[in-house]
């Protein structure tokens, strides 16, 4: 795995964490006084992990492109609430920002997603800002990062490339959004982003469609056989399995009455990076304070909301010893 260090060259680091991706205006369905209503809020999964990230004390940064809207310019001050350096992301002219439902059922949440040709999907490439990658210490993206449009997916791999050539840590989410793409390619393309990664963090369930595997074992030791030094598989009131080459450990969920579980898994991503950078890079104490956080997370509506600043998690964790 790549050492954590500020890289030789030009560029010095400036941030802990960067995310890229695809920000998204969410509005969560809510019932009050027998009415249904939706109250706006944040999300994207990368988004919402970097502002956990941030929470929990990290430096993090974001970059993505917004609509030249309300929501866009809603995220640009969200950012700034939170911390999180948004200097590199900008607003196109003409373009919009995306927005998803939340709606709550009896099997659980469910999505609706308006985001096809959204500002986040357009820039490629070329329009990676220089210098960028280099200066963090964590890249973070996901396999939504990637699935947005050919050109995002582009500008991932060469944000992977930069961050690898600057002896950088590469961290990826697997999230799986069939929607956006077929499973065929998702795979292929996960795939490759994975091997070239340090830290992978998939969810069972879409671990299991990607890598054809059934069982949380079986699937750690297929993404640990592409390349990954961590593999921190999130398998929801189970806990999480972490291995490492040599080592694997289950670490038990943090019972709570969920009422949305909607960021939970950003959270624990967020909470994740934050506390492996803290501890020393012991991912079995960072996968432990990471279940906390998200445990918590899902204890208000909404993806962004309810997710837990760092002395909320820590006295959790001490009231549960």
């Amino acid at each position: 795995m790549a050492a954590v260090h500020p890289p030789d060259g030009f560029f010095m680091i400036k941030f802990d964490i960067l995310g890229i991706g695809e920000p998204l205006m969410e509005l969560s369905e809510v019932s009050r006084a027998g009415e249904r209503l939706f109250l706006p809020g944040f999300g994207g999964d990368t988004s919402n992990a970097t502002i956990a990230a941030a929470r929990q004390g990290a430096k993090a940064a974001y970059f993505a492109a917004l609509g030249d809207d309300a929501f866009g310019r809603d995220f640009l001050a969200l950012w700034q609430r939170e911390g999180v350096d948004s200097a590199h992301s900008r607003i196109l002219p003409g373009e919009r920002t995306g927005i998803y439902f939340i709606s709550h059922g009896p099997d659980g949440h469910e999505f609706s997603y308006f985001r096809a040709g959204s500002a986040a999907s357009l820039p490629g490439p070329d329009d990676l800002p220089v210098g960028l990658v280099p200066s963090s210490r964590i890249l973070h993206i996901s396999g939504i990062s990637q699935a947005i449009s050919t050109k995002a997916c582009d500008l991932v791999f060469k944000a992977i490339a930069e961050a690898r050539a600057a002896g950088g840590i590469v961290s990826y989410d697997t999230n799986l959004r069939l929607r956006l793409w077929p499973l065929d390619r998702a795979r292929a393309t996960i795939h490759a982003a994975v091997a070239q990664s340090d830290i992978c963090l998939p969810g069972l369930d879409d671990a299991q469609k990607l890598t054809g595997k059934t069982t949380a074992e079986d699937i750690c030791d297929f993404y640990l056989g592409l390349g990954p030094e961590i593999v921190a598989l999130t398998l929801g009131k189970s806990g999480t399995l972490v291995a490492i080459p040599g080592r694997r450990e289950l670490i038990p969920a943090f019972p709570v009455e969920a009422v949305d579980a909607t960021g939970a898994g950003d959270a624990f991503d967020g909470a994740f990076l934050a506390e492996w950078l803290r501890n020393g890079h012991d991912p079995f104490a960072a996968a432990r304070y990471a279940n906390a956080a998200a445990a918590l997370s899902t204890l208000g509506y909404g993806a962004v909301e309810p997710i837990p600043h760092r002395a909320r998690v820590e006295e959790f964790i001490a009231s549960r010893a």
